[in-house]
């Protein structure tokens, strides 16, 4: 491995140090959006379920203590449908849930960011290499050897494969990490909605 390392040169050691740091987003964000609560709603769902039958105590109930984003945004709805009036409720509604999606997006824009660069830093690394290869051709002369030639060549095409090799892998991550985070959101308005079209004022 640090062989290998070494053939792409330093470009291929900043790539391999994105890969770490592709891995460890990854598994990160798994994690902070399991604790979020990501692909949970059960809760949430008895509870707009009871506030729409007029048991606006037992809804509270459902939800409270929970720390998914559904149930803190229909514990706040609930809250503020009490406590303020219609309009009011609905601001803070909507306050609530853009906070808490944007929690849910956090370290997303860094995924991004990987996924862009680690091809390029490839491609710089790639004709970097062909440079030198180029240079070493010219230096040569007449007396070139074309296994030396390719030789290079193959090295110099080791940090495009790597620099790609890292940008899929966070391109995928973070389109399903948006997929799961746009579905949240799309249900949570949905539980919103539920809750201001009917139930206790």
């Amino acid at each position: 491995m640090i062989e290998f390392l070494h053939q792409g040169g330093p470009v291929l050691w900043g790539i391999a140090g994105l890969s770490v740091i592709t891995l460890t987003l990854i598994i990160w964000k798994l994690w902070r959006l399991l604790l979020c609560g990501a692909w949970a709603g059960g809760g949430a769902e008895r509870a707009v379920a009871l506030w729409q039958a007029g048991q606006a105590d037992a809804a509270q109930q459902a939800v409270a203590g929970r720390a998914g984003m559904r149930a803190r945004l229909v514990r706040a709805a609930v809250t503020a449908r009490q406590t303020r009036p219609e309009a009011k409720a609905r601001e803070e509604t909507t306050r609530v849930a853009r906070a808490l999606l944007a929690e849910a997006r956090t370290g997303l824009r860094a995924l991004e960011v990987i996924a862009t660069v680690a091809p390029l830093l490839g491609l710089l690394g790639t004709v970097l290499g062909m440079i030198e290869a180029f240079r070493v051709l010219e230096a040569s002369g007449a007396r070139a050897d074309p296994s030396a030639l390719a030789g290079g060549i193959w090295e110099a095409l080791l940090t495009t494969a790597a620099g790609m090799a890292v940008a899929i892998p966070a391109a995928l991550a973070l389109s399903w990490f948006e997929s799961v985070i746009d579905r949240a959101g799309h249900e949570m308005e949905d539980l919103a909605t539920r809750i201001f079209l009917g139930g206790e004022a």
